[in-house]
């Protein structure tokens, strides 16, 4: 039975903007889009993708469906994973997904993923590129209730149903096997993702995206409700001040910085 692999992506502002282009808004507690500087797939999750396309490479039969969650613009990260060489593309779009946290996040896509079933992995990024937290793929696995191997560099099928799986360690590499269904998340240990070529690019124009929203899902807006609250927003400020040591040799600026240091109870 051929394989089916579910990837699941997230549009984020692009990591790349120029700090001097990065805004936020206080009051409403989120990011300004920049101007000119198009949101992008979360890389990490590009690079899951780009793990279930090996597969494919290697089981040519293999399936492979894109999920991403947000509004009309995430339908680009759908469209690129499309583009790399993904099957089908479904968009989670809803007023009621606005705003969502890790937990609504993760339970929304947990609901589309058993909408996709039967499935034999799940590819997430190690974490979005966004706010960095690394919660929502092992929400996802909780939810599913599979196994999750998190934070590698590979995986291959070793038969019809066990994932063998390779994470970077401090010394060397761990491998790992589990069986199927399971989640899988990755890092930059990946490598480049392969580069969306003109003849996939135009192919992925003609696909249609599959768009669900929250009735689809069975998700109650009374049940929908976040575990977290984010209490502030802001882009930090830095101040740096200069002192000029003056002596008349080496080692008298030398003793006079230690007595500095031991001033400001740094030594």
């Amino acid at each position: 039975m051929p394989l089916h692999l579910i990837c699941c992506t997230k549009q984020v502002p692009d990591p790349e903007t120029p700090a001097a282009s990065f805004r936020v808004d206080p009051t409403a507690k989120k990011v300004i889009p920049a101007a000119g500087i198009a949101p992008v797939i979360s890389p990490f999750d590009e690079q899951g993708v780009e793990v279930a396309l090996k597969i494919k490479d290697k089981l040519p039969d293999t399936k492979v469906t894109v999920v991403s969650m947000g509004g009309a613009s995430a339908r680009d990260v759908v469209k690129h994973g499309l583009a790399m060489g993904v099957d089908e593309g479904i968009l989670l779009e809803d007023p009621m997904f606005e705003g969502a946290d890790a937990y609504q996040t993760a339970y929304a896509l947990s609901q589309a993923i058993k909408k996709l079933a039967p499935f034999d992995a799940v590819f997430c990024g190690r974490q979005a590129a966004d706010f960095d937290q690394g919660l929502v793929a092992i929400g996802v696995a909780e939810l599913l209730g599979i196994p999750a191997l998190i934070n590698g560099q590979s995986a291959e099928f070793i038969s019809s149903n066990r994932v063998r799986f390779e994470r970077v360690l401090p010394d060397g590499i761990g491998v790992f096997e589990a069986n199927t269904p399971v989640l899988t998340s990755y890092s930059q240990e990946v490598g480049a993702p392969r580069y969306p070529t003109l003849r996939n690019i135009m192919a992925a124009s003609r696909k249609e995206i599959t768009t669900w929203h929250a009735s689809d899902l069975g998700i109650d807006a009374a049940e929908f409700t976040p575990k977290t609250r984010l209490a502030d927003l802001y882009i930090p400020t830095f101040e740096g001040k200069c002192e000029i040591i003056e002596a008349d040799t080496p080692a008298e600026a030398g003793e006079k910085l230690a007595l500095k240091l031991r001033e400001a109870r740094i030594i």
